[in-house]
């Protein structure tokens, strides 16, 4: 495995490569078609380079555990505000999870729906390109985002575009408090109702989720200033006093294990194969799940029910297939748009579905005439996104 230590030293591997490289962080995630080539580890590449709370701004090489920036980040009362899912426990892996490969694959959490993705925090990276030339766009603080928006594009490419070497984030203060409201009993049109009044409210919610079974609930947390949280949770109350029996998680404890739990969709960790879904709530709900019928055995709803998890034992790649079919079926899905993703899968699964969403003509050719710019070899990840 080659594992560069400085960018420089990773600019000459990619250079000199003369096969396809597989890339990665910490390898907590493989998500995407299996790669055949040489491993490219960047985990060595470790290192808080610059923070200044002050300005709400860190730098860090791509290599850096994120335990160790969110530790760094708590010290001085701040956080990752896009909150980003650990793989580990879903997918079963060890490893560390890396900023670069948080960065790569835009991992994002719950409080996407009220902050925004990981791409959304993004001022600036460096990379080096599939020619082995060194690539920089934005900057490292907020008022020098200038430039080609290279900075979203390499968000989401999952190393086919450019290998990371640092990036640049904004950085946003941890709240007084948190308290989670727990709609009991709720299920279907009754769930999506609670979470879009709860959203579309002037309540300021950072997370909406819902939890369907034998218990079924709906999630919703309200962070912030301690007199303003308990002010919005009684209005929230009020607001969905008509959907039945509520209760609030007020210890900081339990609402930090409750949301962890959601974002790394623990409750699906048993499932041999997994699914993220992305509609619109009214599609979801309405469209895609009653569509599935017994397939949506195993679910979990995120972002007021635009994120799904769906988890299945058996008949994945039949599955897969009609889910893609399904989110593009515009009978289905009538706010058109929307992705079903294998997420966890065994390899044969991964080798031989396609394992994003197929892209409409216009846009796939696109995203071709970009790898091409950036990696006319087609060195980075073969093959990984399909």
């Amino acid at each position: 495995m080659m594992k560069p230590k400085t960018e420089a030293e990773l600019a000459d591997m990619v250079g000199a490569a003369s096969g396809p490289l597989h890339v990665f962080g910490g390898g907590t995630r493989p998500i995407g078609h299996p790669v055949t080539g040489a491993a490219l580890g960047l985990s060595d590449m470790s290192g808080i380079v610059d923070y200044e709370p002050g300005a709400l701004t860190l730098v860090a090489k791509a290599g850096t555990p994120v335990a160790g920036i969110e530790a760094a980040l708590a010290g001085e009362g701040q956080r990752l505000a896009f909150e980003p899912m650990d793989h580990r426990v879903l997918l079963g892996t060890s490893g560390t999870p890396t900023i670069g490969g948080v960065v790569a694959a835009n991992v994002s959490g719950p409080r996407r729906v009220a902050v925004g993705a990981a791409r959304d925090f993004l001022l600036g990276v460096r990379f080096v390109d599939g020619r082995g030339r060194v690539l920089k766009n934005g900057g490292r603080v907020m008022k020098n985002v200038t430039g080609y928006d290279l900075v979203k594009l390499l968000a989401g490419s999952h190393g086919t575009l450019g290998v990371l070497s640092e990036v640049s984030f904004k950085v946003l203060p941890t709240p007084e408090a948190v308290r989670t409201l727990v709609l009991h009993g709720v299920t279907g049109r009754d769930a999506l109702d609670a979470m879009t009044r709860a959203i579309t409210s002037p309540f300021e919610v950072s997370g909406a989720a819902h939890l369907p079974g034998d218990d079924p609930r709906v999630l919703l947390r309200i962070e912030g200033f301690a007199g303003s949280v308990a002010y919005r949770v009684d209005r929230l109350k009020a607001l969905l006093a008509d959907l039945g029996e509520i209760s609030v998680i007020d210890t900081p404890e339990e609402n930090a294990a409750l949301w962890r739990a959601i974002r790394d969709v623990e409750a699906l960790k048993d499932r041999a194969a997994v699914w993220r879904i992305s509609m619109t709530p009214g599609a979801m709900m309405t469209g895609l799940l009653p569509a599935l019928g017994d397939d949506a055995r195993h679910v979990q709803l995120d972002w007021a029910g635009g994120l799904c998890w769906l988890g299945a034992d058996t008949g994945a790649a039949e599955l897969h297939g009609r889910l893609q079919a399904l989110v593009a079926d515009r009978d289905v899905n009538a706010g058109g748009g929307g992705h079903a993703t294998l997420i966890k899968g065994d390899e044969a699964l991964r080798a031989s579905v396609p394992v994003f969403q197929p892209q409409p003509a216009p846009i796939a050719a696109l995203s071709e005439g970009l790898r091409d710019r950036f990696d006319p070899r087609g060195i980075l990840n073969p093959g990984l996104m399909g």
